[in-house]
């Protein structure tokens, strides 16, 4: 997968504050993501971050 630092994912699991959505400040063999709903931070293995991405939402300008 093509993910980069700024891009929103949108996971098929909720966070317990009810968001969905999470910005990528990491991208590595780990991702390490801020919830957009709490601002919560936790870093994943990419293994586990990609199967549970739905979608990937980027900003027009970038690519």
């Amino acid at each position: 997968m093509d993910i980069h630092v700024g891009d929103v994912l949108e996971l098929k699991k909720e966070h317990p504050c009810g968001s969905r959505r999470w910005l990528v400040l990491r991208v590595g063999m780990d991702f390490r993501l801020r919830c957009e709903g709490c601002g919560h931070e936790v870093m994943l293995p990419r293994s586990k971050a990609e199967k549970s991405i739905r979608k990937i939402l980027r900003e027009e300008g970038t690519e």
